[in-house]
C-alpha cells in the first residue's frame, strides 16, 4: 500500500483533463487546476482531489449527481456556492454537503474573491453515475461498474433528453 498521508504543500496542481477543459466562450467563465490524491494515498471507495479556481472563474457547470455524493472543504480563499436556486457565501474552513438528487441538489462553486480558491473535494465513486446540468439542459452518463476481473470500464455519454432515440430503433 502507498503511504496513506499527503501534505497539501506537496500537491502539484495540473490543468484539468482535456475532456473537462473549457474551450471557446466557456473558457471565459470556467477554469480549474486539480490534483487527484485519493489513489495516491490508498483510498478505495472515495475519490479525493484538491481543486484550485482562479478569481472570477468556476471549475464546472452547475450540476447534480443522481448516484454520487460530494463534500467540499474550503481550504483557502472566498467565493460562492450555488445549490439549487440558492447562493451562499463561502470561505476557508467551510464544509459543503452535496447529496445525490435532482435539480434541487445541483451545485457549483464560484471564486468571487481576489485570490485563488482552493478546496478539497471528496466523493463516493459509484458507477455508473448520471449527472445533470440544469442550466444547459444536458445530462451525462459516466462509467460502468467494474468488469468481472474488477477492472474499471470507461464510458462517457453526454446528451440532451430531447435527442434520445426510441428503444427499438435499429433493431
Amino acid at each position: 500500500m502507498s503511504k496513506p498521508i499527503i501534505n497539501i504543500a506537496d500537491v502539484e496542481f495540473q490543468p484539468g483533463s482535456a475532456a473537462f477543459t473549457a474551450t471557446g466562450a466557456a473558457a471565459e467563465r470556467f477554469e480549474a487546476r486539480t490534483q487527484a490524491i485519493g489513489a495516491r494515498i490508498g483510498a478505495q471507495h472515495l475519490g479525493y482531489n484538491i481543486t484550485e479556481v482562479p478569481p472570477g472563474k468556476r471549475a464546472f457547470p452547475i450540476h447534480n449527481h443522481r448516484v454520487n455524493e460530494e463534500m467540499f472543504f474550503i481550504l483557502e480563499g472566498r467565493g460562492e456556492v450555488r445549490v439549487g436556486e440558492q447562493t451562499y457565501a463561502i470561505r476557508a474552513g467551510d464544509i459543503i454537503a452535496c447529496p445525490p438528487g435532482g435539480r434541487d441538489t445541483a451545485h457549483q462553486i464560484v471564486n468571487s474573491g481576489t485570490v485563488p480558491l482552493r478546496y478539497l473535494a471528496v466523493s463516493t465513486k459509484l458507477r455508473p453515475d448520471i449527472v445533470e446540468y440544469p442550466d444547459s439542459d444536458k445530462f451525462a452518463v459516466l462509467g460502468q461498474p467494474p468488469d468481472a476481473d474488477g477492472q474499471p470500464q470507461d464510458f462517457v455519454f453526454i446528451g440532451r433528453a430531447g435527442n434520445s432515440i426510441g428503444y427499438w430503433d435499429g433493431e
